[in-house]
């Protein structure tokens, strides 16, 4: 089978790089490449951990946003959660309070090195800035094993009061598929889908109630229409921790989708002390007008990477382009 033709990218690229409030993912910094063509800019951030054959799908979503831009939207505005990470009760309570009035929490659980105790507060805390009446999920990013995932959410879920999902709580398919049996919570897929070489795995196992959608790691939001369609179950969209030019392309995709009966966890760029645009794309009242704002030189300079990470990124632009191209 003759090689496909290896991608170019558009003239205009800038490499962004700006720490973060609080450690996320284990990250304490957030770094990527934004390019310009014809459509637009586009974000191009797959995480470090991410191989080149894996950020291919990163880069075609990139492009995407640049050379060919979005479906028409269906809805003018997304509601959104906000994001809590692993932080302390106080913190938690602060985060959601500032959130723009989002009425649900997304929680980070199973940290290492964290308790039970600790989760618990966490939990306590956002339970008491959100109200009874806000919602709760929790995100374990696949951190327990089955056993400790029951468990867990027994305690959880009455910290909570009332837990919306559990987002990954396995790493995978199968302990998903077990777990919903021995739990009333709903189970929501997020890195069963993303990471997964068989994404409509999920579906077939009856691992999930929701799956969790991100622009990036599954190669542009009209490849996350087409496997939303696939999968037939509700979905969440949600960030990779980009700047709002990668947000952008999150809230095309939950104002594209047919039906969105969650809030989509959009609401990230609270979480960097600086973004790559001057008009940020953060909550008002509880969800985000579906807008594409563009990056000048003055938010592109306080944002400006160095020369180390800007050359580490452009060479690694070229393996994962040289990848791209490369038989499949």
């Amino acid at each position: 089978m003759p090689a496909t033709p290896a991608p170019t990218l558009p003239p205009v690229r800038a490499v962004y790089s700006t720490p973060l409030r609080a450690r996320f993912r284990d990250l304490a910094a957030r770094d990527g490449v934004l390019v310009r063509g014809e459509a637009g800019w586009g974000e191009i951030s797959p995480f470090w951990d991410y191989d080149a054959r894996e950020s291919a799908a990163w880069l075609r979503a990139g492009l995407e946003a640049a050379e060919e831009g979005w479906p028409a939207p269906v809805r003018a505005r997304i509601p959104v959660n906000v994001t809590v990470p692993a932080v302390g009760p106080e913190q938690a309570a602060r985060i959601v309070a500032a959130s723009g009035g989002c009425t649900t929490a997304k929680v980070k659980v199973a940290e290492t090195g964290q308790s039970l105790a600790e989760e618990q507060a966490r939990l306590e805390a956002v339970r008491g800035a959100l109200g009874a009446g806000g919602r709760i999920r929790i995100d374990a990013n696949g951190g327990w094993d089955l056993d400790t995932a029951v468990d867990r959410l027994r305690h959880l879920e009455r910290a909570a009061g009332g837990l919306e999902y559990a987002e990954q709580p396995c790493a995978t398919v199968e302990e998903l598929a077990a777990l919903r049996r021995r739990t009333d919570v709903p189970v929501a897929a997020d890195e069963s889908i993303r990471r997964a070489e068989d994404p409509l795995a999920v579906r077939r196992a009856e691992a999930a109630d929701v799956v969790v959608l991100k622009v990036q790691p599954l190669g542009g939001v009209r490849a996350c229409l087409d496997l939303a369609e696939e999968v037939g179950l509700p979905v969440v969209v949600s960030s990779a921790l980009e700047s709002s030019v990668g947000i952008a392309a999150g809230l095309a995709l939950a104002a594209a989708l047919p039906a969105l009966p969650y809030a989509c966890g959009l609401a990230t760029v609270h979480l960097l002390e600086r973004d790559t645009v001057e008009d940020p794309l953060l909550p008002v009242g509880g969800s985000i007008a579906v807008r594409r704002p563009e990056p000048s030189e003055r938010s592109l300079d306080a944002v400006r990477a160095d020369d180390e990470v800007r050359v580490r990124w452009e060479s690694r632009l070229a393996e994962i382009m040289a990848v791209a191209g490369a038989p499949r």
